[in-house]
């Protein structure tokens, strides 16, 4: 099984599988042709993040990329910067493909590239939510170093329907494959993007791209009864989910229905808190020298943080939450039983908007992530990697696989990822069930963002208690992201596809 967020990605997948690979190669050849189909929502210039299970055990691996050895505070006298040059870190998606297929693919590595690359040198028609995001970015984007001469072509955003091409990614994309990986970070990649990088003033050098390396890190947890959620550690959002879900344990939200008033005011609060921690103490672990993962997931700190979620009454408990983001999340699983989640970002739509010329190289805007604040953990340095909102999940039951999924959309994610968990594993929804259900998102404060389609009743009850209800439509805002699921079933699995976003569930 391939679940993606564009269904050409998920027939490169699927190909694999049909080819003698496993979910590791289905993954990896998903992602690569991500980066030619869905170029709104991630690069070549992307990190990346992933939790896989090989059958025995689980694995996490963080390849986000760190700051340019120049960079400090005194960098940023304004704050740091969204777009341009100043928000780019070194980019960690290529080498994510490169330890993955090294350490668990079955296939050769130049294999994977096979679809991406004939999608990028003969052009795919564009799907209808990616068009409609693409022309967004054009009216932000389009006066970036490199961006119009990658992605406008004819001097526009491709509407959907029509094809596109990009011969350059093609070329770049066959270079990685053929160096595993070495074109990028030391080879000619690596000289064109750091040369291009110089010509603008920026910091980035080949010596922090030569520099970059990966964490295989594990996950941290956190259990709702015999249920167990994996995140992966910091510099990510995924510990509030897992912090939600804890805190949550001990108000027994089993017992209610799941789109009930009860049910989503006591998830609201359980985020609030959680989020609030985040934002104060999440960073490069490095930098987490005062207050640890471990001692934010601490049983007793969760208990009390429990405490203070008031049934009756929505609170203000300080919560913020980066902006939103552009993402893609794939998850693959294989008849051995291997299951692995998967995501990579250039973080806003298109990332820095910075794209290095005559490679299709788009690269992210991760140094956004960091704050200026003296003390903060995750205030900006040298060398550190940033605050990290894309966040892969995986539910394990009684010690044994259960689930690998994800949610898109920046802050929206660790959110996304307690609602899947807690609609699949606690109220018994399906994938798709869950993945087509009603969300809702907390803004800052008391400010929360929900789907219309949670019903008049419930939108009024959540005001009654307090929470400053805004009502999004999910065809008129990503902010509500798009999830893919795959969960083991007897004999199987089962997918689930987010209508927000052009996914598709292939299987065999």
């Amino acid at each position: 099984m391939v679940a993606t967020s564009q269904p050409l990605a998920a027939q490169a997948g699927l190909r694999m599988l049909l080819s003698g690979g496993n979910a590791v190669d289905a993954a990896l050849a998903a992602a690569i042709a991500l980066v030619v189909v869905e170029p709104t929502g991630n690069g070549l210039g992307s990190d990346a993040f992933a939790i896989l299970w090989d059958g025995e055990r689980l694995h996490g691996l963080n390849a986000s990329g760190r700051s340019p050895a120049g960079w400090n505070p005194e960098r940023f006298p304004n704050g740091m910067v969204e777009r341009g040059w100043e928000s780019v870190t070194v980019p960690g998606a290529v080498s994510a493909w490169v330890d993955l297929s090294t350490r668990f693919g079955k296939l050769p590595f130049e294999a994977l590239f096979a679809p991406a690359i004939d999608y990028a040198e003969n052009g795919y028609s564009v799907s209808p939510v990616i068009a409609n995001l693409w022309a967004r970015a054009e009216r932000m984007l389009g006066r970036q170093p490199g961006f119009a001469e990658a992605f406008l072509p004819n001097g526009r955003a491709p509407r959907a329907g029509e094809i596109f091409a990009c011969k350059p990614m093609a070329d770049s994309l066959r270079a990685i494959a053929e160096s595993r990986g070495e074109a990028f970070y030391r080879g000619e990649l690596a000289e064109k993007i750091a040369a291009f990088a110089r010509a603008h003033g920026a910091a980035l050098t080949e010596d922090d791209l030569a520099a970059h390396e990966n964490d295989w890190c594990g996950t941290v947890s956190a259990s709702y009864g015999d249920v167990a959620l994996h995140e992966i550690p910091p510099n990510g959002q995924g510990i509030a989910a897992c912090m939600a879900l804890g805190m949550l344990a001990h108000h027994d939200i089993g017992r209610l229905a799941p789109d009930s008033v009860e049910a989503l005011h006591l998830q609201i609060e359980a985020t609030k808190l959680a989020l609030a921690d985040v934002e104060a103490y999440v960073a490069d672990p490095a930098a987490m020298v005062d207050v640890a993962a471990a001692d934010l997931l601490a049983p007793d700190y969760l208990a009390a943080r429990a405490k203070l979620v008031d049934p009756a009454r929505a609170q203000d408990r300080g919560a913020g939450a980066p902006k939103a983001g552009g993402t893609v999340y794939l998850t693959a699983a294989d008849e051995s039983g291997m299951m692995i989640s998967y995501i990579q970002s250039n973080y806003a739509g298109f990332g820095s908007g910075v794209v290095v010329p005559g490679t299709g190289i788009s690269l992210q805007n991760r140094g956004f992530g960091f704050v200026t604040t003296p003390g903060h953990p995750n205030r900006v340095g040298p060398r550190k990697r940033p605050f990290h909102t894309i966040i892969p999940g995986f539910v394990m039951r009684g010690g044994r696989p259960e689930m690998s999924f994800g949610v898109m959309g920046g802050p929206m994610q660790a959110q996304g990822h307690l609602q899947m968990t807690l609609r699949t594993q606690v109220w018994g929804q399906d994938p798709q069930q869950a993945a087509d259900a009603p969300r809702w998102r907390v803004v800052a404060g008391m400010e929360v963002a929900i789907e219309e389609t949670v019903g008049t009743a419930v939108l009024e009850g959540l005001a009654a208690l307090g929470h400053a209800i805004t009502v999004e439509e999910p065809d008129t805002s990503f902010g509500f992201g798009g999830a893919q699921l795959i969960r083991r079933i007897e004999g199987g699995y089962a997918a689930g596809s987010d209508p927000r976003k052009d996914g598709q569930a292939v299987g065999y």
